[in-house]
Parts: structure tokens; C-alpha cells; sequence
């Protein structure tokens, strides 16, 4: 199957009120203040976190990180979402802009709790994410960083299409970088 066959309706650009986005299972929802529990939930979980260079992070983290995962959304009307099946929120990603070594790019993010691995929510997540990026900021490569060892995250790149192109530190930790083949 390629990535082609996944492909989403992504809604026009509208800033303060991005629709929810549906794939085949997902609902792809903007992270809002109101969201810190599910943050926590998923970014403070150590199983979820052992690829993470700073381990599980605390409340405070979170809460850092909500404000300005929010506060992209309202700057250019697109970033990560809360990830939820059957209602329930099982995950956070989506894309963001982000700067390394000079370079600009649309980080791919994804975190998934413990209980949904394995069932293909990652990659179905990503490419519905892919598409947005392609809509919103075509000029701009989507990467995907992650730590060396992180071989869940090697397979979601391959299963899009992705290619590694650079190992770095990146946050304390040897990363793989991975592009779209844009």
C-alpha cells in the first residue's frame, strides 16, 4: 500500500477553529489548555517515554510544552493534536514548525500510550499529518528525529515513505533524522 492510498481531506486553512480530522479510526483533534491531564498521561508515562532523552516528564514539562504546542496552533492554524479512538484520547502528535542547525523543517511528532501499540495508529496518525503539512507548508521538509535506538519510530518512517538522512545529537541524545521523499 503507499502513502497515496491513505490519503485525508484536509479542511482549508482557518485560524482558531481547526476542524477535527478523521482517518479511518482516528480523530485528530488541535491539543487545547484543557488537555494537560491527557499530556501527562501520555508524556509522563515511562513506558511511553523510554525513548525520550529526558525521561517521563513532570507537570510542569507539560504544562511548558501545552503552551506552546497551543500557542503554534494559534500562530499558523495547524500543530499537534490529542490522537482519540473509540473517544478516548490513546495519543498526542501531529506536525510543528521547528529549527536544527539552522535548518527549517516541520517536525512529525507521535507518542502513543502503552495499551495502543501495535495496532497502527502511529503511521495512521502520521500520514494524515503528512497531508496536512503538504496543504499548510509544502515549503518546508517534514522530519522525523528520534533517538538511534528507537526502532518503533524507524519502522512508522519506513511504513511513510521517510528516508534517514543524518545522525546527530539532538537533545542530549544520538538521533536518526528522517525526511519525506518530497
Amino acid at each position: 500500500m503507499t502513502m497515496e492510498s491513505h490519503r485525508v481531506s484536509v479542511p482549508p486553512a482557518t485560524f482558531g477553529a481547526m476542524p477535527v480530522i478523521r482517518t479511518e479510526r482516528l480523530s485528530l483533534r488541535p491539543v487545547t489548555a484543557a488537555d494537560l491531564a491527557t499530556v501527562l498521561a501520555v508524556q509522563g508515562d515511562p513506558a511511553a517515554a523510554r525513548f525520550r532523552p529526558s525521561g517521563p516528564a513532570d507537570a510542569a514539562e507539560c504544562a511548558r510544552d501545552l503552551r506552546a504546542w497551543t500557542a503554534h496552533w494559534d500562530e499558523h492554524g495547524f500543530g499537534y493534536w490529542v490522537v482519540e479512538h473509540g473517544g478516548e484520547p490513546v495519543g498526542l502528535g501531529g506536525v510543528q514548525h521547528s529549527e536544527f542547525d539552522g535548518a527549517r523543517y516541520l517536525n512529525l511528532y507521535y507518542r502513543f500510550r502503552p495499551p495502543v501499540w501495535g495496532k497502527g495508529f502511529a503511521p495512521e496518525m502520521a500520514r494524515a499529518a503528512v497531508d496536512l503539512a503538504a496543504a499548510r507548508a509544502a515549503h518546508l521538509p517534514v522530519w522525523i528525529v528520534t533517538t538511534v535506538d528507537n526502532e518503533p519510530a524507524r519502522r512508522v518512517a519506513d511504513k511513510l515513505g521517510f528516508r534517514e538522512f543524518r545522525q546527530a545529537e539532538y537533545h542530549g541524545a544520538l538521533s536518526r533524522f528522517y525526511t519525506s521523499a518530497v
